[in-house]
């Protein structure tokens, strides 16, 4: 099974693609769409959605896992993500892929085994679950990973449940 792991923003936007092989899980590819501050904001939108959609296309990923917004401080920060978070839904909706959000705290207790990690126990447990030796840079395309091995292990959970109910 393939999965994609979205963290969005509107200026980087994280992803990370997985496949999942038996119980092991390996890295595919990973990176970040990037638009710059001077584009107009619709034309930044444009972009995101369309770079997403290409990978969608190139990579046919099975699953969308994706983080769930919260409002820490900056809400206008947070209206431009939360844009930016919805032409990736769009393009995943558009390819008919099932939808998989996570809070932060989901994704940490999943990839670490405890919801208050640091961004780098998170970064060195996903380089570990994945068998990539090199720091993932930039940290945006690190948490998308991260992202699509909650996926993954959710998918896993999702399976025992509907086993054990037959």
């Amino acid at each position: 099974m393939r999965i994609i792991g979205i963290d969005p923003g509107y200026a980087i936007c994280g992803y990370g693609i997985i496949d999942v092989v038996g119980s092991s899980l390996k890295p595919v590819t990973y990176g970040v769409i990037t638009t710059e501050a001077k584009t107009p904001e619709a034309s930044r939108l444009e972009i995101i959605f369309n770079e997403l959609s290409d990978i969608l296309e190139e990579f046919r990923p099975q699953k969308f896992g994706i983080e769930k917004l919260y409002f820490a401080r900056n809400v206008t920060t947070g209206i431009g993500v939360a844009q930016a978070r919805g032409v990736t839904l769009l393009a995943a909706s558009q390819q008919d892929l099932p939808i998989y959000e996570y809070t932060p705290l989901q994704v940490k207790q999943s990839v670490v085994g405890y919801g208050k990690a640091t961004k780098e126990q998170v970064i060195y447990m996903t380089m570990n679950l994945l068998g990539i030796r090199e720091k993932i840079k930039p940290d945006d395309a690190a948490d998308a990973l991260a992202i699509a091995i909650c996926t993954a292990h959710s998918s896993h959970t999702d399976t025992l449940k509907q086993i054990l109910q037959l």
